[in-house]
């Protein structure tokens, strides 16, 4: 249940310190009941998913297809397309699933999230 746990205080920070854009969220499961993603909805419409795995796998996701046809992720899935990247298997995914760049996000979900949530604020300010 680490995981659940991981996603309980990471749905408590969104809604608290980031109420200015995040609406509600919720975590999904998958068939055999396992906590599989937290999923925030933001206020324009816009969703952020994020996934932990017990292997160390994560992933940060805000998905603004149905909004202003966007992605944005911050992960560390090792595909050898992004090999070259300097933060490699890290990496971030900035608008589009080919526009990828090196990623600096905190190791520690915590700070992690707080980090992806200040992007999100910043870009939806920015418009």
């Amino acid at each position: 249940m680490k995981i659940l746990r991981l996603y309980k205080n990471l749905l408590d920070l969104a809604i608290i310190e980031f109420r200015v854009i995040v609406e509600s969220g919720e975590i999904f499961y998958s068939q055999s009941n396992e906590p599989w993603k937290l999923r925030l909805y933001l206020c324009d419409g816009s969703f952020i998913d994020i996934y932990y795995s017990i292997k160390g796998k994560y992933s940060y996701h805000w998905d603004r297809r149905f909004v202003a046809n966007g992605i944005f992720r911050h992960d560390n899935a090792p595909h050898q397309i992004w090999k070259d990247i300097a933060t490699f298997p890290k990496h971030f995914h900035n608008g589009s699933e080919d526009i990828v760049v090196p990623s600096f996000i905190p190791d520690a979900p915590d700070l992690a999230m707080r980090e992806f949530l200040k992007f999100v604020v910043k870009y939806m300010v920015k418009g």
